[in-house]
C-alpha cells in the first residue's frame, strides 16, 4: 500500500513539474531508505567554487528533459565524482546534463550516498544500491519522460566512473515479484560512458583514496569492485575517456577495462588524450580535448544500428 501511494505521489509530481523540464525525485519513499540508519548527520553543500555535496542522507535524481520536439529518446544517468568522499555536483553533474539536453538527450543527475557517511549500515553497499535504483526508476518512468527504455545509459566521472562501471558489471533483471513496480525493472544500463574513471582496486595504478573510502582493505571486496575483473559478455558497450597525464587516476584504469571488453566481445571505444590531467569536466577552452563530449554523442548514436543488427 505504501509503495502504491508513493507511486501515485511521484506521478502527480511529474505531471506538475514536466512543464519546467527539470525536477527532483527522491530515490526511495520517505522512511524506507535501505541500508540506512539515522546518525544525526546532515547533508553538507559547499559552493565556494563548485558545488560539492557530502554526507548525503536522502539520495535523489535531478531530471533534465529536453523539449518534446528535440527529444532523441536516449537518456543518460550521470554520476558525479569526488573520490567517494564528496560529489562534484555541478562540475560533473548539472553542467554535463545541460550538454546532453542540447543534443536532445534526457539527463538524470544522481545524488548518491557516500560510504564515508556514518548513516550507511554497510558502507560499500549504498552507492551501487542507489545507482541500481536510479536505473530502475528512469526505466519505469521512460514513457512519461519521452525516453526509449532500451536506450538508457550510465555515465560517471572519476569515482563516479567507478560507480558507473560497477553498475555495468553488477546488475540484475529486477524482481518480478516485487510489490514496488520500480523494483521489477532491470537495472542493466544499455551503454556506459566512463570519463577518467576509477576502475581497479587491485592494480598498482589504483586510486587508493576511492578504494579506501568504499571498501577499505578488505581483499574480497577489492576484488569484487575491481570492475575490469567483472566484465562479461553481458556487460554493456562502453565509451572511455582519459588523459595520458592523469596523475590522480592513471589512464591504465580505462585501458584495463577496455582490454577486458575486448576479451569478452563487448564493443566500445577508448580515447586517451595527451593532456588534460584529472577532473577536466567538459574541458572548455582546452583545445581538442574539449571535443570529447561530441565524440561521446557520436559514439552513442552509432550504437542503435549496431544493436539492431545483432
Amino acid at each position: 500500500m505504501k509503495h502504491r501511494f508513493f507511486t501515485i505521489i511521484i506521478a502527480l509530481t511529474v505531471v506538475l513539474q514536466l512543464a519546467g523540464q527539470s525536477f527532483k525525485m527522491n530515490l526511495y519513499p520517505d522512511g524506507q531508505i535501505p541500508n540506512y540508519v539515522a546518525s544525526g548527520e546532515s547533508e553538507i553543500r559547499d559552493t565556494t567554487t563548485i558545488v560539492r555535496i557530502s554526507k548525503v542522507q536522502m539520495p535523489d535524481i535531478s531530471v533534465f528533459l529536453p523539449s518534446a520536439k528535440n527529444r532523441s529518446g536516449e537518456a543518460v544517468i550521470i554520476c558525479p565524482g569526488g573520490g567517494y568522499h564528496i560529489l562534484a555536483y555541478d562540475w560533473e553533474g548539472e553542467d554535463i546534463a545541460k550538454y546532453w539536453n542540447s543534443k536532445g538527450v534526457a539527463a538524470i543527475v544522481l545524488k548518491y550516498r557516500l560510504p564515508t557517511s556514518e548513516s550507511q549500515v554497510i558502507p560499500h553497499k549504498s552507492p551501487l544500491m542507489d545507482a541500481q535504483r536510479a536505473m530502475r526508476m528512469v526505466r519505469h518512468h521512460a514513457t512519461d519522460w519521452g525516453i526509449d527504455p532500451s536506450k538508457i545509459g550510465i555515465m560517471g566521472f572519476s569515482a563516479g566512473g567507478h560507480l558507473a562501471s560497477s553498475l555495468s558489471t553488477h546488475f540484475d533483471g529486477g524482481n518480478p515479484d516485487a510489490e514496488d513496480p520500480i523494483e521489477r525493472m532491470s537495472c542493466r544500463p544499455d551503454f556506459s560512458i566512463l570519463v577518467y574513471p576509477v576502475i581497479s582496486f587491485t592494480g598498482e595504478f589504483q586510486h587508493s583514496g576511492s578504494r579506501k573510502a568504499l571498501v577499505g582493505d578488505d581483499p574480497e571486496l577489492m576484488e569484487y569492485f575491481s570492475n575490469e575483473k567483472q566484465v562479461t559478455q553481458e556487460t554493456p558497450p562502453a565509451f572511455l575517456i582519459h588523459a595520458a597525464d592523469d596523475r590522480g587516476v592513471p589512464a591504465e584504469n580505462s585501458i584495463v577495462y577496455y582490454q577486458a571488453m575486448l576479451e569478452n566481445g563487448v564493443s566500445g571505444e577508448l580515447h586517451i588524450y595527451p593532456y588534460g590531467g584529472h577532473g577536466f569536466s567538459l574541458a572548455i577552452g582546452q583545445g581538442h580535448l574539449s571535443g570529447w563530449p561530441e565524440r561521446a554523442n557520436e559514439w552513442m548514436k552509432s550504437l542503435w544500428p549496431a544493436l539492431q543488427a545483432e
